[in-house]
């Protein structure tokens, strides 16, 4: 079965669009397309959804801390699947463990952010 038969083609153009449409495309906008086009470009995508995912969190829901946890834990996804697909990209895992570790701080989340903090110091591995 070809790979690209679950994929929303029509999804995908209009995804493609709204980036192209707008230099001010609102960040929930943003991390819609490119929810989308990681589908169909990850290697492309995927470092553009994990800065977005972080700054959705804080722009959108600094009120709801247990929304903006889990974008950022997608954040922390969407990075080491970037890292597994291609190396180089041990920056950008870290620079999204240090947005997850920070709302963990604020949520007082102790376990969890030892352990965070161990994986930073492990340079994300």
């Amino acid at each position: 079965m070809n790979h690209t038969a679950n994929i929303d083609h029509h999804e995908v153009l209009r995804a493609r669009v709204a980036l192209l449409e707008s230099g001010t495309l609102p960040i929930r906008r943003q991390v819609a397309a490119y929810r989308t086009l990681v589908q169909v470009g990850p290697l492309a995508y995927l470092p553009l959804l994990t800065e977005a995912l972080y700054e959705y969190s804080k722009l959108e829901f600094a009120d709801r801390p247990g929304i903006a946890l889990a974008l950022r834990a997608e954040s922390v996804a969407a990075a080491r699947r970037m890292c597994a697909l291609e190396g180089g990209w041990e920056k950008l895992l870290l620079t999204a463990l240090d947005g997850y570790r920070e709302q963990l701080a604020l949520m007082g989340r102790q376990d969890e952010l030892a352990a965070v903090e161990a994986e930073i110091a492990r340079g994300g591995y």
